[in-house]
Parts: C-alpha cells; structure tokens; sequence
C-alpha cells in the first residue's frame, strides 16, 4: 500500500452522544450511501460513515488488499477510544469480518450485510437458479471507464450510457453518486471517485476472503442480515461463518436482494436498532 500514513481515510459522523456505530459500505460505495441508516440512528447514537480507499473522498493506493483494507479501518476504530458496533455491506462485510477477527478488541458487536467470508465467482453465479444474476461488476466497471467525461453535459446523459450494462434504476443510480462535476463553465469537468483502473484490475481480489490468523475467531455478537432474494448467503455458508463467529443470529428480509439497505430501509434500520439495543 502506498498510501501517506499520515493519511486518514474520509469520515462523517452524525449524532453526538450514545454508543458509537461505525458504517463500511460495499463496492463502488462511499459512507453518504448508509445516510437514511445513519439519521435513524443518531437520535441517541454517534454514527460515523467511512469512505474506503479508492471510493469517495478516501486516498488511493496501488493494490487491493481485505487485510490492507481491515487495517485502515482499525486506525479509525482506535482513535474513537471505545469498541464500536461495526457494520459492513458486502464488500465492507469483509473487511469488517478480517478486523474482527484481527482486532476483536475495537468492537462491541459485528453486523455482515449480505455477505460471507468465502470466496465468490468472478462471473456466473453460485447456484443452479437460472434466474440468479451472474457477477456483474466487471460489465459495471468497463461501463464507466467507457464513459466520454470530456463529452458529458448532463448526469441524464451518463445514466442513459450505463443503462444498458446497468439495467437496475436503483444500481445506476447508486454508481453516479460517485460521478462528480467540479468546476463550473468551461473549466468544469466530470470525474469518477473511483479508482475504476485499480478496481477493474484487482477485482478478483476481492471475491476472496484471506485466511484469517490461526485460531482466530470473533466471540462477541455478530448479526448477520440477507436479502432473502439474494445468492449472496448461502445455506452452505452457515459453517464457515460461525466457525468463525460462533455468536451470529442470521436474519433473512423479504423483498431484498444484495442492496438489502436500500430496498428496504425501513425493515434494515428497525433490524440493526433491535440488535444494538440488544448488545448496549
């Protein structure tokens, strides 16, 4: 990793008083993503929004790395001076999973949305359901590197470009919030918070889950939340994750898929609110 130690990763927190609860977002993401989650909770907690490298206003670096990843996040966690309740979707699932398991010691409790530490494909899906939708980020990914920046007027026409790699509304929409207009007139300009050429080239990195530390295992509670029309969660998945965290409680909504956060916001946020009230 090349980042400047002295660097920080970006983080917003919402709230000033209560335990605090700390958000990783999944691929392509960025903290702002978790900020409906966030103002519900921060009536009596303090709620803070990470943006990981590459994505959002946080440093680029040269590879990608989970444990690279857990570390970073680590750093932040230590400077609160007190174990927090960490929340991670997909992608960040998995690097709050490695720093659980690596420093077990900053967290009070675990949330994994829609995601387990096992290895997932590159392309094509993990069951035979011909209606399970294969691994789509590498289509995403060329999708906006394809994107002319220099001859963007508006965001409209940047949705209607991705439209036919990126069918979903709501995942188009979720991909141009990392789509950024600086400037104004003719010095204005258009550009990713992505690092779209790091991200395209390791992204098979990121299917993995590294082998934890010999013995290691997280004992505190874990809640583990699926979109109950996801392929993310497998049954077959239960071994590893509690092997691992032999305190979890899986918990299945209706009506989501892998974005379970944003398709069903009111059922997630009243999940996690249950839980914390539960582990504080």
């Amino acid at each position: 990793m090349t980042t400047n130690p002295e660097e920080r990763l970006h983080a917003r927190t919402l709230g000033s008083a209560g335990p605090r609860v700390v958000f990783v977002h999944g691929l392509f993401g960025q903290g702002k993503n978790w900020t409906t989650i966030a103002k519900g909770l921060a009536a009596d907690h303090r709620v803070t929004l990470l943006d990981l490298p590459n994505h959002g206003h946080s440093p680029w670096t040269d590879r990608v790395d989970y444990v690279d990843m857990a570390e970073l996040v680590a750093a932040e966690l230590r400077s609160f001076g007190e174990p927090v309740t960490l929340v991670g979707h997909s992608m960040g699932g998995k690097v709050s999973m490695q720093l659980a398991l690596r420093h077990p010691e900053l967290l009070r409790a675990l949330v994994a949305v829609d995601i387990a530490p096992v290895e997932y494909p590159v392309s094509g899906g993990r069951t035979d359901d011909p209606d399970e939708e294969a691994s789509p980020f590498a289509d995403y990914i060329a999708a906006m590197r394809a994107l002319d920046l220099d001859a963007l007027k508006t965001r409209q026409d940047a949705d209607a470009a991705l439209r036919s790699a990126v069918p979903s509304r709501m995942v188009r929409s979720f991909l141009l919030q990392s789509l950024v207009r600086e400037g104004v007139g003719a010095d204005g300009g258009w550009r990713w918070r992505l690092n779209l050429d790091l991200l395209g080239r390791d992204l098979s990195e990121l299917r993995g889950f590294p082998e934890p530390p010999p013995g290691a295992r997280y004992d505190g509670p874990v809640l583990w939340i699926a979109g109950a029309n996801s392929h993310y969660v497998l049954p077959e998945d239960r071994a590893r994750m509690e092997a691992l965290f032999p305190n979890t409680r899986l918990v299945r909504v209706k009506n989501a898929g892998h974005w379970v956060h944003s398709e069903q916001p009111e059922v997630f946020l009243e999940t996690v609110r249950l839980f914390l009230d539960a582990v504080e």
